[in-house]
């Protein structure tokens, strides 16, 4: 495995020095945020960009939990996002993010790694846009002393608070009107519970379509790539976690409000663990807001 995942960043490394000192023109905004729905974009932040994010994932709005008893979720906040990303260099971004956790680990502290390995451009030289995503969680939760089967009794320590993704996004702009990105992932989290999956695979869509200068229709889904995902006998049955939402671009300002299926906010939570049905009303509403600075 660890092998494996040496490989794939060498790989990455060498695709990344194919356009390196080479005057091209390159193709901007093939989504106008670091983020989709769910899904990370392709895109990466400028040389010393910060950008300062708070994201909100609130409880369902209509079935068993929802409806007016919650103010269609409104009262209940299924996860919350409070964090900034970095651009160390034009092609490499570092962020932290603390979430609330919708899983069994909550209270995580997220660390997110970004690196652009192509990028499209307006000829025909390079036809797609290419990032690679690292992130990590550490669950910052009290050990539970009561309750020995549960993911928060840590038994083998620092260890068993750690998860780990690896994403790779593709992404294409075509005109300004539609962008189409796909998005591989790999999740894994060193502690489950009896008869789950450390590792876990998926592989995201998710696209863009321009409604005016400042206005833009998002969608995306990732497919959990496992038959225990899918299998209700398994104990671990999970809904393909679906977004439709809303970006606004307002000068230093990108605003976004959705509704998805999933609760977390991060991969290795949301991938793992969404089990509401947008069938059943088990859809929440979500907003974003980015602001970025330059130091």
């Amino acid at each position: 495995m660890k092998s494996t995942i040496i490989y794939i960043f060498v790989l990455c490394f060498g695709l990344s020095l194919y356009s390196f000192g080479q005057d091209k023109q390159y193709t901007y905004q093939t989504f106008k945020d670091t983020r989709i729905i769910n899904t990370q974009s392709v895109e990466v932040l400028q040389h010393r960009q910060l950008d300062v994010r708070i994201s909100h994932r609130f409880g369902d709005m209509f079935g068993a939990n929802g409806g007016w008893q919650t103010f269609y979720g409104l009262e209940n906040a299924a996860d919350i996002a409070i964090g900034c990303e970095y651009g160390l260099m034009n092609k490499l971004t570092l962020g932290l993010h603390r979430t609330k956790g919708a899983g069994q680990l909550r209270q995580l502290l997220n660390g997110v790694a970004k690196y652009r390995i192509l990028h499209q451009t307006n000829g025909n030289e390079m036809p797609i846009s290419m990032t690679v995503v690292g992130g990590v969680g550490l669950s910052t939760m009290r050990k539970d002393t009561v309750n020995k089967q549960s993911l928060a009794n840590f038994p083998k320590g620092f260890a068993h608070r750690l998860l780990y993704s690896l994403e790779l996004h593709v992404a294409r702009k075509f005109g300004d009107a539609f962008s189409l990105q796909l998005s591989p992932s790999f999740v894994w989290r060193n502690n489950v519970l009896e008869g789950d999956e450390n590792a876990l695979f998926g592989v995201g869509i998710a696209m863009r379509i321009q409604l005016s200068k400042s206005l833009g229709l998002i969608l995306d889904g990732n497919f959990p790539l496992s038959s225990s995902r899918f299998t209700s006998d398994s104990g671990y049955f999970s809904h393909i976690p679906l977004g439709l939402g809303l970006e606004m671009e307002t000068g230093g300002h990108v605003f976004q409000i959705n509704f998805t299926n999933a609760s977390g906010i991060m991969l290795y939570d949301y991938l793992p663990n969404t089990d509401a049905n947008w069938g059943l009303g088990q859809f929440r509403l979500g907003f974003t807001i980015s602001r970025l600075f330059r130091f």
